[in-house]
């Protein structure tokens, strides 16, 4: 299938005409085809532009807070080993529970997640500051 093309008439400075005549003696490269080429990219960076200054404010936004949040996570992760290395540390003479002692365990634990739940659905931190939303910790 044949692609339909349509004429356009335009005219160009002396020295941008030439530089075209020199770029068209390729015998692979009409006029036609190079000025094609270049339309398209100028209309593509020109597209490009536009996304930068609609979306790229955005973007960087969301860059800085993922930035956070990866920071976040790392204290968050760091924490939780070294407070499991102190706890295996501490309780490494313990000796081995009775099923009482799991069973209040295992309530205690559950009770544990049960207040992670509250915490996080209710917005608050334990440990105070900025919950994100813009209001008090």
């Amino acid at each position: 299938m044949k692609s339909h093309r349509i004429r356009h008439q335009f005219l160009l400075e002396p020295a941008l005409s030439e530089k075209l005549e020199n770029l068209s003696r390729d015998p692979s490269a009409t006029k036609s085809a190079i000025v094609a080429k270049a339309v398209a990219a100028f209309i593509e960076r020109r597209g490009e532009n536009e996304l930068d200054q609609r979306y790229g404010k955005r973007l960087d936004r969301l860059s800085r807070d993922l930035a956070h949040v990866r920071r976040e996570v790392e204290i968050v992760l760091e924490s939780l080993a070294l407070f499991i290395r102190f706890s295996i540390t501490l309780h490494a003479h313990t000796p081995v529970p009775d099923k009482a002692t799991q069973a209040i365990a295992q309530e205690r634990f559950d009770k544990f997640v049960e207040q992670v739940g509250r915490q996080i659905a209710s917005g608050k931190r334990a440990l105070g500051g900025d919950n994100g939303r813009g209001g008090e910790g």
